[in-house]
């Protein structure tokens, strides 16, 4: 496991595992960074390498130039494997994923017209115009370069006229040359569109306008003057003391559930994102370079793959993820911000990869039996590999570890989504998740007492109206246009009915979350006895399998769940019924 994540390290990628040339010929994986990212960049490489590095970030590093920042103090051993990784890599594949998105060819196989491919031809097809103004220069006069990536760079600029007149701001300058694919020019409009869509919360990078030339588009944004959150890191020797951890996290969290509630996801947290507004110890903070990240509806899976090595979740490498994806990456700086190493350490991006995929966190090396219980809980709840165990942004607030900074507790899309299928499921189902509630503590049901809170019940319960009322008033302008309908119009039942606290309960719980608790045997074992008392009864193989649209093929497996002495479920049968079959989801989408 090597030390927290700094700036300058070399990374190559494997010959034998890597994608074919010129990649593998140049040995190394390059990132572009903070504001100047490249708007269609794929996975990004381990780290910056000091032969390209240069910050585009709209702010002064607190090292001297030429001078590196030095590694973390808190070294510790390398990470070893504990089984042996059988071929062929899972990095092949997701390298090739990688170089397709950022169109890079090979010698043998030039990438056709039809493929979005570089060629002048390809080019010349391909539409540049965005619909911007065309007047920058006439409000904004252009300062000094303070960066340069690969597809563009930022620079200081102070506006001329308006509003914004004698502000400073930071414009990322993004180049159409560089614009050599249909997806990197989507990208750039996609990311305009988010950050117009997201405003409101305090720990987001402004967004002013946006304009365009012959030869750039210019997005004109927030100058954040504080530094990385990855410079602090450093600054501090490597890691944070656990309570100047939590004001970190609990800002992340902050914002990435507010960007999950708009249905957007981020899918490129890391250190080098999160900008501190000012250079005061206690600045805010503030998530920036929106370039990869996406639109998303409530049940939908993306899978293209984007984001960055250290940081990516493994569902993202297999291809089918969600907002899920962004807790991931969250949990990883928690895990850096505390300890000051990598959970998930190679000296390549195929052994990245590799140790995403299959290796466990290190939480016994120090200086972990030195931190906090609930600290490790929170980051292991955070990493955990199935991401429907994983915790959401809003029940990570509500972690007693962080819960004593008294942050405010979001509303949550997962209990919509959670609802919508209580709703719709079958009396059967609904006994059982009722019987699963009433064998939960008040501690474990802190998180559905506070969501139930933010409905703002009459009379002890609520109703459509209340989750209308509620979705609305946290919404901002582009979401009320665009989402709050839809997810309400798959909530209709609760038009007919009211829903008291208990059956609240049972209705916004996840069975999987809980299953990852340790004392979710307990938990169950109670659960059943409930279940008997009140809700099991008889059953058949053709219900069950129609209770999980199921086929023929499914009924030796589902013939298991059923007692054979009364034809009702048998313990095992009730905690699979909870969570059901699970099937490969269809609702995936790939931009092409």
């Amino acid at each position: 496991m090597g030390h927290c994540c700094s700036k300058n390290v070399l990374v190559s990628v494997d010959k034998d595992e890597a994608a074919p040339a010129p990649a593998a010929e140049k040995g190394r994986c390059q990132t572009a960074v903070s504001a100047g990212h490249t708007p269609s960049s794929a996975v990004n490489g381990a780290a910056r390498t000091p032969a390209h590095y240069s910050s585009a970030s709209p702010w002064q590093s607190p090292y001297p130039a030429g001078v590196a920042p030095s590694p973390s103090p808190a070294r510790t051993p390398g990470r070893k494997f504990r089984w042996p990784l059988p071929p062929p890599s899972p990095a092949k594949p997701i390298i090739s994923a990688f170089l397709k998105r950022q169109a890079v060819a090979t010698p043998t196989k030039p990438i056709s017209e039809e493929a979005g491919g570089s060629g002048e031809g390809s080019e010349r097809a391909l539409d540049k115009s965005f619909g911007y103004s065309r007047n920058f220069s006439a409000k904004y006069e252009l300062g000094k370069e303070v960066g340069r990536g690969h597809f563009g760079h930022t620079c200081w600029a102070k506006g001329k006229k308006g509003d914004l007149k004698n502000q400073q701001v930071a414009v990322k300058i993004i180049s159409k040359a560089k614009m050599t694919t249909a997806i990197a020019i989507e990208d750039v409009r996609r990311e305009v569109k988010i950050l117009k869509a997201l405003s409101g919360n305090k720990n987001l990078i402004k967004f002013y306008e946006a304009f365009e030339d012959m030869h750039n588009v210019y997005v004109v944004m927030e100058l954040c003057e504080g530094g990385e959150l990855l410079d602090r890191i450093l600054a501090r020797g490597g890691r944070y003391t656990e309570d100047d951890a939590k004001k970190i996290v609990v800002q992340m969290l902050s914002v990435v559930s507010f960007c999950h509630l708009q249905g957007v996801v981020h899918r490129d947290l890391k250190p080098e994102n999160f900008l501190f507004a000012t250079k005061d110890e206690d600045s805010p903070m503030k998530v920036i370079d929106f370039g990869l990240s996406d639109f998303i509806r409530p049940d939908q899976r993306l899978n293209d793959i984007v984001g960055s090595a250290y940081y990516v979740a493994p569902e993202v490498l297999h291809r089918s993820y969600s907002s899920e994806a962004d807790i991931w990456s969250i949990g990883v700086i928690t895990y850096i911000l505390l300890c000051g190493s990598r959970p998930f350490w190679a000296r390549t991006e195929s052994g990245i990869f590799r140790s995403v995929l299959r290796a466990d966190p290190n939480f016994y090396d120090a200086p972990w039996p030195a931190v906090s219980a609930e600290a490790k809980d929170f980051v292991k709840k955070l990493l955990n590999r199935d991401h429907r165990k994983r915790m959401t942004a809003a029940q990570a607030l509500t972690h007693p570890w962080v819960r004593g900074l008294n942050c405010a507790v979001p509303l949550d899309m997962l209990v919509y989504r959670l609802i919508k299928s209580y709703i719709r499921a079958t009396p059967l189902k609904r006994a059982a998740l009722r019987a699963l509630s009433k064998s939960l503590t008040e501690e474990e049901l802190f998180y559905v007492r506070a969501q139930f809170k933010l409905l703002e019940p009459k009379d002890g319960c609520v109703t459509l109206d209340n989750f209308r009322t509620a979705l609305t008033k946290v919404a901002t302008d582009a979401m009320r246009e665009s989402r709050v309908a839809d997810i309400l119009n798959l909530m209709e039942p609760l038009s007919y009915k009211r829903m008291d606290f208990e059956e609240f309960c049972a209705a916004s719980i996840s069975p999987y979350q809980l299953e990852a608790l340790e004392r979710w045997e307990h938990i169950a074992s109670e659960a059943f006895l409930y279940f008997e008392q009140e809700g099991n009864r008889v059953t058949s193989v053709e219900e069950l399998a129609q209770e999980f649209n199921l086929g023929p093929t499914a009924h030796s497996l589902l013939k298991d769940w059923i007692r054979p002495s009364d034809g009702k479920l048998s313990f095992l049968g009730y905690t699979k019924f909870l969570h059901g079959v699970t099937v490969r989801n269809s609702n995936t989408r790939q931009r092409q």
